[in-house]
């Protein structure tokens, strides 16, 4: 099938207006669409025969196919991504709307539960699959840390964040501590880096090696070694939780479609994959059909934003549903929930 390059500069004033048409009632009734009924749309001012000309032309250009011989045309993932990129304008939500939402995600609740309820809340107000990573570990605020001498020199890390979160570590050091050298060391990190992102504690750190190295006392160099193996990155730690799955069962997609996708929510590696990928990105990231490269998506859209803390990404939501999703609804909820999800979990 022949595709254009730049849509917009190949299909007239005209052929966009149905074209958008199209998309809306494919959108809304979820069947293919005839020439007949869209010329008989209320603003319509062409026959038949030339709006079956119009669609022959947008299916040249790859917008548009033909699921059945008989039948009428459906978007295609490219007429899609036309639709979205050049024919919708994207509304701000109201702001009882806003607020409503930012009631859901209070700062009395952790981190684990924050991402779960912004879960829950983009499943049951898009009626599509919520997902929502958790946040990284290195950019959660240290609340306290504690270091216990273990054998065969190894230690364990007990971090305290935010107040209500525990997690532990068990590092390899170049030398055997003491549980008073570990201790003083934990208390001297507690009282200057408290408060601090995981990240920003290793990055002080570093600096402190780097700058004061000849002025470094016992207690100092203990507490260097000692942390900077300590606040490292975790590398495959990350993950998500995911709310609504049950909601595209309703989707017009067939069942082997549908299986695939919630194997992959069991595996999690391909969708995890798919949102650290938005990660590196600012703002709304939409992945319609083929265009996320994974198979397993190719009947699917998913609209992604990431959240941030103090300033820096530090994980990414997003909704997951069949292509012919209402996109000028769905980005401004994924986008202010982003927003309200990181103002929420500043405040915690």
């Amino acid at each position: 099938m022949k595709r254009c390059d730049d849509p917009n500069e190949k299909v007239n004033t005209r052929a966009q207006g149905l074209f958008k048409m199209l998309v809306e009632r494919y959108i809304f009734d979820g069947v293919p669409v005839a020439s007949k009924a869209l010329a008989h749309a209320p603003g319509v001012s062409v026959s038949a025969a030339t709006v079956r000309n119009i669609m022959a032309e947008l299916e040249a250009k790859g917008l548009v196919r033909s699921p059945h011989t008989s039948a009428g045309k459906v978007p295609t993932d490219l007429g899609f991504r036309f639709f979205v990129d050049s024919l919708i304008s994207v509304q701000n939500l109201s702001v009882d709307r806003v607020h409503e939402l930012q009631v859901e995600l209070s700062a009395d609740l952790n981190r684990t539960e924050l991402v779960a309820s912004a879960s829950s809340m983009l499943a049951r107000i898009t009626h599509m699959a919520g997902v929502v990573t958790l946040p990284r570990s290195e950019q959660v605020a240290l609340r306290q840390v504690e270091f216990l001498p273990l054998s065969d020199k190894r230690v364990l890390v007990i971090l305290v964040m935010n107040e209500r979160e525990v997690q532990n570590r068990v590092i390899h050091t170049e030398r055997e501590y003491s549980e008073v050298e570990l201790h003083t060391a934990a208390n001297f990190i507690n009282k200057e880096f408290a408060g601090l992102s995981l990240t920003k504690v290793r990055e002080r750190l570093i600096d402190s090696m780097r700058n004061d190295k000849s002025h470094i006392d016992t207690l100092m160099q203990t507490a260097l070694d000692v942390a900077s193996k300590a606040f490292q990155p975790e590398e495959g730690k990350t993950d998500y939780v995911v709310a609504g799955r049950s909601n595209l069962l309703d989707s017009p997609t067939n069942a082997e479609s549908v299986r695939a996708l919630f194997d992959a929510f069991s595996q999690k590696r391909d969708i995890l994959q798919l949102l650290d990928h938005c990660l590196n990105s600012e703002g709304i990231q939409l992945f319609i059909g083929e265009e996320s490269g994974y198979q397993l998506m190719d009947d699917y859209s998913m609209v992604t934003a990431p959240y941030q803390i103090e300033g820096e990404v530090a994980g990414v939501l997003g909704v997951i549903g069949p292509t012919r999703m209402a996109y000028q609804t769905i980005i401004p909820i994924v986008d202010v929930t982003a927003k309200l999800l990181g103002s929420a979990l500043n405040r915690n």
